[in-house]
């Protein structure tokens, strides 16, 4: 299986003295640090990752998603129950492309993160696509034929909103949770994003301007196969990965699961509908497009301070 790489590389809090941990986590690298005070309980932020991974993973043989695409039905635990429902939701707040049935395509076409390929144009044309083949209630899923789950478009999204759950609990302020693209900063803290053209290079930096914010980057150059005309982004609607964009990056104090979806979502979208998707939900948004142009949200301000972006063309929408 391939490990994600990070999306966003650097993770400082503007004052504190903390530790960082690091594990391989939901297929990527996963980060926690916290205040020197507080890293006993990085070990137990860890663990409750994994217990997720446990419940969505659709690599796992034990895990309830896993379950559900090999046999049709399954059983549900609190996790996968909560993550269904929020993915139901997503689907209708986006207009259906946010669609974790598009792993028709994801799992048994281009296999990321398995025996990968590259799918034609008649087995995309041919997959089985539909939200409404999936049912389920508080106890159990079921899944029509050649349909398939796929979580990975909020699942990271949503270890890092448990993990965050339980340092609040805690009264752990100090923390920082990131797995691959998803990032909580529960203080204030510094954020660099990865360039998508040259893996050791930086995009934009900026520091954060309020307590427990939510960073998501979402792009076509982390998973794909052979090149990027064949990413991870599926559009549910086409059944084609996604051209228009290079990355999204979401800044905002909704959850993590929220940004991680809508991420993904308005990476699929048209690119008029992915702009009035973003703007109506008042997050800070910077899009690096695929024609080279970066594009820089009029909220991005309310989240964030000393926004340096360094070789790029800067857009306003």
């Amino acid at each position: 299986m391939k490990l994600l790489t990070l999306f966003l590389l650097l993770l400082s809090f503007l004052d504190a003295k903390t530790l960082s941990r690091t594990q391989v986590i939901m297929s990527t690298l996963v980060t926690i640090t916290a205040d020197e005070r507080d890293a006993d309980l990085i070990t137990e932020g860890f663990d409750i990752i994994k217990e997720i991974e446990k419940s969505l993973s659709s690599y796992d043989p034990d895990a309830n998603i896993y379950r559900l695409n090999k046999n049709r039905h399954a059983e549900l635990d609190t996790f996968s129950y909560e993550a269904l429902l929020l993915s139901k939701r997503y689907y209708a707040a986006t207009d259906g492309y946010f669609d974790i049935t598009i792993g028709s395509i994801t799992k048994d076409l281009y296999r990321f993160g398995e025996d990968e390929r590259v799918a034609s144009l008649a087995e995309l044309a041919g997959a089985y696509v539909s939200f409404g083949a999936l049912r389920f209630n508080e106890k159990e899923a079921f899944l029509e034929e050649s349909a398939k789950v796929d979580l990975g478009g909020m699942g990271k999204g949503f270890g890092v909103d448990k993990a965050a759950e339980f340092f609040r609990s805690k009264d752990a302020k100090s923390v920082v949770i990131a797995a691959s693209g998803d990032i909580r900063c529960l203080s204030l803290c510094r954020i660099e994003v990865q360039s998508p053209f040259k893996e050791d290079d930086v995009l934009l930096s900026f520091e954060t301007t309020k307590d427990d914010l939510g960073i998501t980057t979402s792009g076509n150059y982390n998973r794909y196969v052979t090149s990027t005309k064949n990413n991870h982004l599926i559009d549910p609607k086409t059944k084609k990965p996604q051209s228009l964009f290079v990355s999204i990056t979401l800044v905002s104090e909704i959850s993590s699961s929220d940004l991680d979806a809508y991420a993904t979502a308005a990476s699929v979208m048209p690119m008029k509908k992915a702009y009035e998707f973003l703007d109506a939900l008042g997050v800070g948004y910077i899009v690096m497009q695929s024609d080279g142009e970066l594009v820089i949200g009029k909220n991005i301000s309310e989240y964030t301070k000393n926004l340096l972006i360094r070789d790029t063309l800067k857009k306003q929408p």
